[in-house]
């Protein structure tokens, strides 16, 4: 997808060291359970993983990104889908073995359940983080999720760069702990994740609990129904969700991801930047697939002008 060459170009700039994988996606009436058999409804191969959604989201929120990592033999539709889609592809190297995929189940409320096999994701190496830093240079942002090697080491590389640095603390495990999280500009979670990181019971608590720990953090907390909060400094917004026909729900929070992070680092206010994430995601969910899914700008701009989401929603609150 080009850019209008009439648009005011964007100050979002991110390198994105993510994930690659090829999803096998199974339409199912409900979720395999232990030890049944049972027949899919239909089969589909989609592009995806976190880090090929949160850039095609990026991308087509308006942001220059670059993604940076290994695609496998099978991985030619991983680079054209990222090229296509207005990824700069230049740091992505190629490798013998087998790119990352997923086996996601999708059943009839749109809800999915998501095994991972890591594959060419798991193969960074300090040297490939090098030269992937060094070609994109010391302005932007650079972003990791958990489904990737060496996530420690990207933290602390690209913050000696002078980079900004966000974490999509997904999925979680005890890894993350691990990071040097301290240097992380942005980190983006859910309430499980958000409470894991924080050491706390009680959501409402992880906020000031990660405020307490990492000050200079700033937070977006994604609550799936009950809409997102967000803490930048001493500014802080939240938001509800429109009520839409949910289809597949696969890629919505990576294109929320994408599409904040875009307004955020372009220096809208977190109001603004959480209005157009979550219309973005609330287009998302309405089609099949990963990648396929997310909405291009201008599909969500749109929307927003002709209220055709419907009214938002209060946010849901704590609970």
């Amino acid at each position: 997808m080009m850019k209008n060459e009439t648009e005011a170009p964007t100050l979002a700039r991110i390198l994105n060291f993510g994930s690659l994988n090829l999803d096998q996606v199974y339409r199912v009436d409900a979720f395999v359970q232990p030890g049944e058999t049972k027949s899919s409804l239909s089969l589909a191969t989609h592009c995806g993983g976190k880090g090929l959604n949160q850039s095609i989201a990026a991308a087509r929120a308006g942001a220059e990104v670059w993604h940076a990592g290994l695609i496998g033999c099978d991985g030619d539709m991983l680079y054209e889908k990222l090229n296509d889609s207005g990824v700069n592809c230049s740091l992505l190297e190629r490798s013998s073995g087998v790119s990352g995929h997923a086996i996601i189940q999708v059943d009839n409320h749109g809800q999915n359940c998501i095994l991972l096999y890591g594959g060419t994701n798991q193969g960074l190496t300090e040297a490939a983080i090098d030269r992937a830093l060094a070609a994109f240079g010391s302005e932007g942002l650079v972003l990791v999720q958990n489904e990737t090697n060496l996530v420690g080491t990207i933290i602390e590389k690209a913050h000696q760069k002078g980079l900004q640095v966000a974490i999509n603390a997904s999925p979680m495990d005890e890894k993350i702990l691990s990071y040097p999280l301290e240097l992380v500009d942005w980190l983006v979670v859910n309430e499980i994740e958000g409470a894991a990181i924080a050491g706390c019971e009680f959501e409402v608590d992880i906020l000031p609990k990660l405020k307490q720990r990492y000050p200079k953090m700033n937070v977006l907390l994604t609550l799936g129904k009950r809409g997102a909060i967000c803490a930048r400094g001493e500014e802080q917004a939240k938001i509800g969700i429109y009520s839409v026909k949910v289809v597949d729900t696969t890629a919505a929070g990576d294109t929320f991801l994408g599409y904040f992070l875009t307004e955020a680092l372009d220096h809208k206010s977190l109001g603004d930047a959480l209005s157009l994430a979550t219309a973005a995601s609330s287009l998302c969910v309405q089609v099949m697939g990963a990648s396929d899914s997310v909405p291009a700008r201008q599909q969500v701009e749109r929307a927003i002008a002709e209220s055709s989401l419907g009214k938002l929603g209060e946010w849901g609150g704590w609970r």
